[in-house]
């Protein structure tokens, strides 16, 4: 059964290590995502965006196709699908759609509206069983057409969204998605603590964890992280193997045509992306 992922987050709050969120994009990401958190019995949340639920033809199509592999695999440890980065719209389609947790992203509105907007999701998905992350501050880069330029938020604005009830807080503190450029400043912890110590207890949530430097992501965990978020890096090193694959012509031998070899290696990768990513958090072994 999936869950929601208050649960795990109040967990790796207390036990000072993060749980990881990995976007999924499709049947071969979901699988490698939940056989490597089996694997390594680590909880996980499944991250979906709104632009990946509609290549995947639905946010229905994507609930229904966890939840029959999470039962056919037999996963045993907590795991939650998870709405990233949700327009209002979007929120309410996640939450017929039967996903366990929902993320409104309302950054780019101004704060008065963010709060009554958020307000509202955190009352429909509490009164679902679901939890609800909220969004102060916007994440740098692109992803799926929302752009931010990786601006810090404001603590005490943090600190009125946190107090709506939200399970799991995002805040921008120089972060971004994508591929981090070369004049990047790095995280603002200075902002993390400032915002750690008007939200006490709430799990902080990092977006765009690829190619953040491992002594960064501990530091944010000791700051009061308690989730991180991983696509890139995963999308990387799938497209790095299977031009391998391509490249080395294994497609031409044999039946290396069939989609379930062309995509072993990329599926391989993403699991040994994973893997590295659990061990960084410090979630391996958490869900035992």
């Amino acid at each position: 059964m999936l869950v929601s992922a208050t649960e795990m987050l109040k967990k790796a709050k207390e036990g000072h290590y993060a749980v990881g969120q990995f976007n999924i994009n499709n049947l071969e990401w979901t699988k490698s995502v939940l056989l490597t958190a089996e694997e390594l019995k680590s909880p996980v949340i499944l991250g979906v965006s709104e632009g990946a639920g509609k290549y995947m033809t639905g946010f229905g199509t994507v609930a229904a196709m966890v939840k029959a592999m999470h039962d056919e695999l037999g996963i045993t440890v907590p795991v939650a699908l998870h709405l990233d980065h949700g327009t209002y719209e979007g929120c309410y389609k996640c939450i017929k759609a039967g996903f366990t947790s929902i993320m409104f992203d309302g950054s780019h509105y101004p704060i008065d509206e963010n709060v009554a907007k958020t307000k509202e999701l955190v009352a429909v998905a509490h009164a679902m069983g679901m939890s609800i992350e909220a969004e102060v501050g916007s994440i740098g880069g692109e992803e799926d057409g929302v752009v931010g330029m990786g601006e810090c938020a404001d603590p005490d604005e943090c600190k009125r969204v946190a107090d709506l009830g939200v399970d799991m807080l995002a805040a921008g503190i120089g972060n971004i998605h994508g591929k981090y450029p070369a004049n990047w400043q790095g995280l603002s912890f200075e902002t993390l603590d400032a915002i750690q110590q008007k939200t006490g207890v709430m799990p902080l949530v990092l977006h765009g964890g690829t190619g953040i430097p491992a002594d960064m992501i501990k530091k944010a965990i000791d700051l009061g992280v308690s989730k991180i978020n991983v696509n890139t890096e995963c999308q990387l090193s799938f497209a790095d193997a299977t031009r391998k694959y391509i490249e080395a012509g294994k497609d031409l031998e044999g039946k290396g045509f069939d989609p379930r070899k062309l995509l072993a290696p990329g599926a391989e990768a993403i699991k040994a992306t994973v893997k590295e990513k659990m061990e960084l958090f410090g979630s391996v072994g958490k869900a035992e």
